[in-house]
């Protein structure tokens, strides 16, 4: 649409590279979603999963001044959670994240939970993880074949909030751009791979199937081997 390309359309700086400029748009969906939440200094927050958007998630909580909870089961994504600002990493195959999760928030639980990857059983553990009053947002909740399972007295009783959260907005546009080219959110750490276009197979199963060494994959059209 004609006004979203003249208030979405930002100049890249010479000193950006193209690489470090796409992550504008899965920046502002995280933008987006926190503006929605909108988390306070010192809430106790957690993120379910640090792969990109959730580093990217953690990133901007880190900015935000919350007390800041991960989990993932790649070691590797853990150690940079932590590195991003993370004041506990946990592995949901080795920790019970509900019970870790009300410990570190003095026996409530969180004020907020991301839900920062998909697998079985994930939002039932956010609720539990969570206080009565939460917030908790679905952000990689994307299947239309993904059924969820809840307690009605978990959201209605317990007084949680359960919302979601997708797409980019041009409202925050400008903002994502800043994060990016000041280098505030420090996107360049998150690329794993560069690759030619004619392995752009690869790359998809990189992103399909991630490994300890792999994050944001990035595919260079302008390279053929």
């Amino acid at each position: 649409m004609d006004w979203i390309a003249r208030r979405g359309v930002v100049a890249v700086p010479d000193h950006v590279s193209f690489d470090e400029a796409s992550f504008i748009e899965p920046l502002n969906t995280c933008v987006k979603a926190v503006a929605i939440a909108d988390p306070q200094p010192g809430d106790f927050v957690l993120i379910q999963g640090q792969g990109p958007i959730g580093l990217l998630f953690t990133m901007l909580m880190k900015l935000r001044g919350v007390r800041l909870a991960v989990t993932d089961t790649i070691p590797e994504r853990l150690d940079l959670g932590r590195r991003f600002g993370a004041e506990e990493a946990w592995n949901p195959r080795q920790v019970n994240v509900v019970e870790s999760m009300k410990k570190f928030a003095a026996g409530r639980g969180a004020d907020f939970v991301i839900a920062a990857t998909s697998v079985p059983g994930l939002v039932n553990e956010a609720l539990a993880a969570s206080r009565p009053g939460a917030r908790i947002l679905l952000f990689a909740q994307t299947s239309h074949q993904e059924r969820l399972e809840l307690s009605g007295a978990d959201i209605c009783v317990g007084e949680r909030t359960l919302f979601g959260s997708y797409s980019a907005d041009v409202d925050w546009q400008a903002e994502s751009a800043r994060l990016v080219f000041s280098g505030e959110i420090p996107v360049k750490e998150l690329i794993s791979h560069r690759l030619p276009l004619n392995e752009i197979e690869r790359g998809f199963a990189l992103a399909l199937h991630p490994d300890a060494q792999s994050l944001k994959i990035i595919v260079q059209p302008q390279r053929i081997f």
